[in-house]
């Protein structure tokens, strides 16, 4: 499991602008993983993944055929899930009020990947892909919060560098 979340975390950091299906539907995986574990924790591993991978086929499905709704819904589901975790990542509240969390979180991912999205899609895939990693490796809160800074920058450095040599490209013709 910790390796299809490394997996999935490197690609969201690093590709997430620059492939809008591969940001969705990792969003995807990783939310219906997160809810297949909640929802089934005593079930098999293997039906867990198969929900993840399924949620994740539907996100990319979504984002090809129907652009605008999958901006809204992949916002929503990135902004609410970054909301979530980090907070679950950085504290041990009791988590029953978190659904709160990542409602206003997902609100207002949708509405800023519907604006702004390039620079909302490269920020909410370098957040995501900085948590699903996080949640992959055993870290003391002190160095959790050092990686996710330094992922988080790291991504965003990629991924924003990555996007203004594509404009330059296109724009020497």
């Amino acid at each position: 499991m910790a390796l299809f979340r490394l997996l999935i975390g490197a690609s969201l950091l690093t590709l997430g602008r620059r492939l809008f299906w591969l940001f969705v539907a990792g969003v995807g995986f990783v939310v219906g993983l997160r809810l297949a574990g909640a929802w089934l924790g005593d079930s098999p591993i293997w039906l867990q993944l198969l929900i993840a991978i399924i949620a994740g086929l539907l996100g990319a499905g979504l984002a090809i055929v129907l652009q605008r709704l999958g901006i809204a819904v992949s916002g929503f589901l990135a902004g609410g899930y970054a909301a979530y975790s980090l907070i679950d990542l950085f504290s041990s509240q009791d988590a029953s009020w978190l659904w709160v969390v990542y409602l206003i979180g997902g609100i207002l991912g949708a509405i800023l990947l519907s604006i702004l999205f390039d620079w909302a899609l490269i920020v909410l895939s370098s957040i995501t892909g900085s948590i699903v990693i996080l949640q992959a490796i055993d870290l003391s809160m002190a160095w959790r919060g050092l990686l996710f800074f330094a992922l988080l920058i790291v991504g965003i450095v990629l991924q924003s560098t990555a996007q203004n040599r594509r404009r330059r490209r296109v724009a020497d013709g």
